[in-house]
């Protein structure tokens, strides 16, 4: 072993010995205690929230939650630190710290808070609602569960308010001594009061009988998952710097200190002389067995949702000419047809690379047409199938009219709650949301589904989401990629319209086709789901191609079929991500040509069905 080697064994044993951090230990090491949290093997050490039952976490212990911002609380004023005074010995005073807490820590036996203490020193906060990403799939859930060595991946409703009777025999919490340096030697027990004063409090909190009872609002509205059947895990995690940095729907990896006494439950509290603010009390102060506070030590952003790739460099293990696999395997699922084989490759590799005030950039957008009747209704969700296998984030969409009249598509504040309730299309960057348009039926589309249709098709065109705050709407940056099946031309617009040209032989087959689909990918996924994820965040080069040979090209489009700049655009962007899907890190003449003979193909099937419709 090298000298080197030696210290970088010492420096992450150090590093892994985190177990024992407490608040005050943060506090006095921040800058160390971030450094050490930079380092991917650390990150590892600390138990995930997403895939940990509570009852097995102590409060106050360090964890990790990986998710989506989902909703942002207002501001909120915290003793960053007070003074603790002894009831019988009022000279007995001592300084504690508040920040990365929920409560006050003092021995209730012995001390009070000097809430009057001029050396008493308050902090802001700020309160980010985080939520497991939505439309997680299994297999990516597996993944989470197998590297931690977890038995049991917690990912459910039910399963959370499990956690609350273990979490009301919560044990007091006590102080790491050796972090502190306060000494062992009778150390009176430690009781923890609500970070609130009950002096200070005492009118909020003031329990009402009879008829005013209020209503408790449900475990699905306070989780508020974008995707109710599918619903997720919440966490609410507390900022203490950088606070306009995280925005809505950034993916991030948080690590900081768990905090899960039952006395933050406010859920059930009754405030008599505030009637008003009870239903924004209770959002805001859920129980915490079913939404954990988490305060931030560290916080990443996320580049994509694949857990399988947490340092995007790793793919030493890719085969780099696996894109052929994924191009066979997408060929037989879409009954034979290579170009719409190569179109939906692109489609999944796609992503938003730049954005300006008219346009995103690197979109896709994809409608597959012209499904058989023949292969319906099990086709489209025998595909899906193997895309989710394929894909870390997804969610299939049947475009029913009762779903379209029904479901809630954008967020929508609630001025009652103070809270953002989620819609289906408050999706995390990179989840692919699967439209199948081939479910709607003759029938009448009610307002809210006229809508629904609006917001997707702004959705699409812009990649961006109007929320909806009753009295105005403000839009957000989205990055999901919207893959449409249908018979016909979707009513819904696209970057790219392909009708689809199925082999008849193909089509009797499809479901043992399908079938026969997991199982030839089975020995390969691993390798699959690292090259579309990596090629999806890969950086590529389109400046070195020489830009005469596109200028000639597109003089002669002109000619031939009066192109437009648009068109010049999407074929950029074809031949971008045939680059990607090839496995390439610059555009090259074949991709190009390639790109070039893809487009022409898809013009000519437009052509003949354009023809087909007015014979009939």
């Amino acid at each position: 072993m090298t000298l080197d080697e030696f210290f970088n064994c010492f420096y992450i044993k150090k590093m892994l010995d985190i177990t024992s951090w407490t608040p005050e230990y943060v506090v006095a090491n921040e800058e160390s205690c971030s450094n050490h949290l930079s380092k991917l093997e650390v990150r590892d050490a600390i138990p995930l929230l997403n895939c940990t039952q509570l009852h097995d976490l102590k409060d106050n212990s360090l964890v990790r939650f990986r998710g989506m911002i989902q909703d942002m609380q207002d501001p909120e004023c915290y003793l960053e630190h007070y003074e603790v005074l002894g009831k019988v010995d009022s000279n007995s005073i001592r300084t504690q710290n508040g920040k990365f807490r929920d409560v006050l820590v003092i021995s209730k036996e012995t001390e009070t808070v000097d809430f009057k203490s001029v050396n008493n020193r308050y902090g802001e906060r700020r309160s980010m609602f985080v939520i497991t990403i939505p439309g997680y799939n299994n297999w990516a859930l597996d993944h989470d569960r197998t590297n931690i060595g977890v038995d049991g991946c917690q990912h459910n409703v039910a399963n959370n308010a499990g956690c609350a009777k273990r979490l009301l025999e919560h044990e007091p919490m006590d102080t790491d001594d050796s972090m502190t340096g306060r000494s062992t030697a009778k150390k009176p027990t430690l009781h923890i009061e609500p970070a609130l004063a009950e002096e200070q409090a005492s009118s909020s909190k003031n329990v009402v009988s009879g008829e005013k009872t209020a209503k408790v609002l449900s475990a699905e509205y306070l989780l508020n998952s974008p995707i109710p059947e599918r619903p997720s895990k919440a966490c609410l995690v507390k900022l203490y710097s950088n606070f306009d940095e995280p925005t809505l729907n950034t993916l991030i990896d948080v690590v900081g200190f768990l905090s899960v006494d039952p006395a933050l439950d406010g859920s059930t509290d009754q405030m008599e002389d505030f009637p008003d603010e009870i239903p924004e009390h209770h959002a805001t102060n859920p129980p915490p067995s079913l939404i954990p506070r988490i305060h931030a030590i560290s916080i990443h952003k996320l580049k994509h949702t694949n857990p399988m790739l947490q340092n995007v460099c790793d793919n030493a293990g890719t085969q780099c000419d696996i894109w052929k696999d994924i191009q066979n395997l997408l060929t037989q699922c879409l009954f034979e047809d290579k170009v719409a084989a190569d179109y939906l490759f692109c489609h999944l590799i796609s992503t938003v690379y730049i954005r300006n005030e008219l346009e995103s950039l690197g979109q896709f957008s994809l409608n597959l047409a012209n499904v058989p009747t023949e292969a319906l209704p099990y086709y489209t969700e025998g595909i899906y199938e193997i895309l989710e296998l394929l894909l870390p984030a997804s969610h299939y969409f049947p475009m029913t009219l009762e779903n379209m009249n029904t479901k809630q598509f954008v967020p929508k504040k609630d001025y009652a709650t103070n809270k953002l309730t989620s819609g289906l299309l408050q999706l995390a960057p990179h989840t692919h949301l699967v439209l199948d348009e081939t479910k709607l039926q003759p029938g009448k589309l009610e307002s809210s589904g006229v809508e629904a249709v609006q917001s997707v098709a702004h959705l699409i065109k812009t990649q961006k989401l109007k929320y909806n705050f009753q009295f105005y709407q403000l839009e957000f940056n989205t990055d999901v990629p919207v893959l449409i099946f249908s018979e016909g031309r979707s009513m819904l617009p696209t970057n790219c319209y392909l009708p689809l040209m199925p082999d008849s032989d193909a089509i009797k087959l499809i479901v043992e086709t399908l079938t026969a689909g997991k199982h030839f990918i089975q020995p390969k996924l691993s390798d699959m789901r690292k090259f579309l994820t990596l090629q999806r965040v890969q950086e590529f080069d389109m400046k070195t191609f020489d830009p005469e040979i596109i200028q000639n090209d597109f003089i002669q489009m002109r000619k031939e079929t009066d192109a437009s700049a648009d068109d010049l655009h999407s074929l950029l962007v074809l031949a971008r991500l045939i680059g990607l899907s090839r496995g390439k890190k610059m555009l090259d003449r074949d991709c190009w040509e390639y790109a070039k003979q893809l487009e022409r193909e898809r013009k000519r099937r437009l052509d003949v069905f354009a023809k087909r419709k007015n014979e009939l």
